[in-house]
């Protein structure tokens, strides 16, 4: 019994020694390639930040982009009741003699060009009387309105300051669902803030917001005050001009794509304004329903309701109930891409339109007109 207990006590022994042996001759191996591996990580915060999987961190885009976001305020003059105790009574409520009062609102905005040239939203400055703007450093300067585009929701501004940073501008036609993107803005007026979120969709339209809409959407936290601001990507990089968002929660929200937003900038630098082309017609999609009840083979096109006096299409012999199937061959499959082809085409410029009436299809070819701004159609 003793032995055998000796035995195992021995082997045991032998067993460690060579468990032993063996880890002096391997580990020092494990302890260079630890070593040669942590000599390999990287040590700079922005390097640790772009890791294999994308950044951890956004300080590098803020560090580009937010010197470019200024604050804007303005100063408007509402019609507003006197404090009188009949002011709110249903029946003689409206016979209380009404004040100008003034009103203050705030929003945001991007330098886009070192002389002076900011963006930010239509509905920001529209019925302005003053408008100031703040920036990243703290300098304040009047703000001179350029131009403004209603049917897209931006405006061009300009101040008069010095060693002004403007932002790099972005790719919107690569942005991808899932992309990660930061939104810098004033929401509140707090001051400037960053949130940051993901792409959500692309080319989103149909939304009522503007005359015409190709937003990108994203969950970026967007607030009041964040209208104007910049909607960036991971390089700082402006892929688009935040503009409204859905609900309270700002999870829903929709910005004006940089590509739009270059454009109407160069044309509101060059002319003073948008020049896009026109048709004159009021027209609404057909759908299947509208179909159906119409009694038509169609399910697809732009039924005309009215024709402006005097426009380019008044001159064609085309008459309400025409539906209008295809732009210069292109189908019509929803009305705000087909108002986006002809809003492209330059004033003078020929369109050739599919026609379909009571069961005949013919085409004409209209002249491009200039399409008048919303003030003028209203």
């Amino acid at each position: 019994m003793n032995n055998s207990i000796i035995e195992k006590i021995a082997t045991s022994a032998m067993l460690g020694l060579a468990i032993a042996l063996m880890t002096a001759i391997v580990v020092p191996s494990f302890k260079e390639k630890i070593a040669a591996k942590a000599d390999n990580q990287p040590h700079d915060a922005g390097e640790r930040n772009s890791i294999v999987s994308g950044y951890t961190g956004y300080s590098y885009a803020v560090s580009r982009a937010a010197p470019s976001v200024v604050n804007i305020y303005t100063r408007k003059v509402g019609l507003g009741r006197i404090d009188h105790p009949l002011s709110k009574h249903p029946l003689f409520g409206r016979l209380v003699t009404q004040v100008k009062v003034p009103q203050t609102s705030l929003g945001s905005g991007v330098i886009m060009k070192s002389d002076g040239i900011i963006l930010t939203n239509h509905h920001v400055i529209a019925n302005a009387e003053k408008i100031l703007t703040m920036l990243y450093d703290g300098r304040t300067a009047p703000v001179k309105l350029v131009g403004s585009d209603p049917d897209t929701d931006l405006a061009v501004l300009k101040i008069n300051l010095d060693n002004l940073q403007p932002i790099s501008i972005g790719t919107s036609e690569s942005a991808a669902v899932g992309d990660i993107v930061l939104a810098i803005g004033n929401p509140h007026g707090i001051g400037q803030t960053v949130t940051q979120g993901i792409i959500s969709a692309t080319g989103r339209a149909g939304l009522g917001l503007n005359t015409f809409e190709n937003f990108l959407q994203t969950d970026a936290g967007i607030s009041i005050g964040n209208s104007g601001g910049a909607l960036v990507d991971l390089h700082g990089n402006l892929l688009g001009i935040n503009t409204a968002s859905i609900g309270n929660s700002g999870s829903i929200s929709f910005a004006i794509p940089s590509s739009t937003v270059m454009h109407v900038l160069n044309e509101i630098l060059k002319h003073g304004f948008v020049i896009r082309g026109w048709l004159g017609l009021d027209a609404i999609p057909v759908t299947a329903r509208l179909a159906r009840q119409l009694k038509i083979p169609l399910r697809h096109g732009l039924l005309i309701r009215a024709i402006a006096a005097n426009g380019p299409s008044d001159n064609l012999n085309l008459f309400p109930g025409d539906i209008v199937t295809e732009i210069n061959g292109v189908s019509v499959l929803d009305p705000q891409t087909s108002m986006t082809q002809i809003s492209k085409v330059q004033p003078g410029n020929p369109i050739t339109l599919s026609i379909w009436r009571r069961g005949s299809a013919f085409e004409v070819e209209a002249i491009a007109g200039t399409r008048p701004s919303i003030s003028a159609i209203n």
